[in-house]
């Protein structure tokens, strides 16, 4: 989770490999009206993000219902939308915000192509971003360094979760 720009895609995909598990992007499930707000630069709204983060529920419990682990790139910036991702995903969800410094995503924006995501509705989401409350079940890890360095901290701190023996929910397993 995080802001666009934050690395989601990179250290998703990374992560997924570590965890041998299959990487969904989340980005890839916008439908086309989402993607042209945002392109035109207009922040999305809860009524937008509804249907989408149903579609990721979808993606999320057809891969567990075939017993695969997934990471998921996703930038829940909400509470209620990570509720919405947790409860899908049957009590396994954890999640992993990739922090960086504004400028540094700004940056990132700035140099990725071919994209939806203008770099003009950074601060939008950093407006909306809230941070993960202390019964959400997850970590937050600085996003600097190289890529495979940052999903194997993110894979040993996430390990340091299951060994407690925690679900999404804070309940014991």
């Amino acid at each position: 989770m995080g802001v666009s720009g934050s690395g989601k895609s990179t250290i998703g995909s990374l992560l997924a490999n570590e965890l041998k598990g299959r990487f969904i992007d989340a980005d890839d499930l916008h439908p086309a009206e989402n993607r042209a707000k945002m392109a035109a630069g207009i922040p999305l709204t809860d009524e937008d993000r509804w249907p989408w983060l149903a579609d990721l529920a979808a993606a999320m419990d057809e891969q567990l219902a075939e017993g695969r682990s997934v990471v998921v790139a996703c930038s829940a910036l909400r509470r209620r939308y990570r509720d919405r991702i947790a409860n899908s995903g049957q009590g396994r969800v954890a999640f992993v915000h990739l922090l960086a410094e504004r400028d540094r995503i700004a940056e990132r924006l700035d140099e990725r192509t071919g994209h939806f995501m203008p770099s003009s509705l950074l601060d939008s989401q950093f407006e909306t971003l809230e941070a993960l409350a202390p019964d959400e079940i997850g970590i937050a890890i600085d996003n600097e360094g190289e890529p495979g360095d940052v999903a194997r901290r993110a894979t040993a701190l996430l390990a340091g979760l299951v060994a407690i023996g925690i679900d999404s929910r804070g309940a014991p397993t």
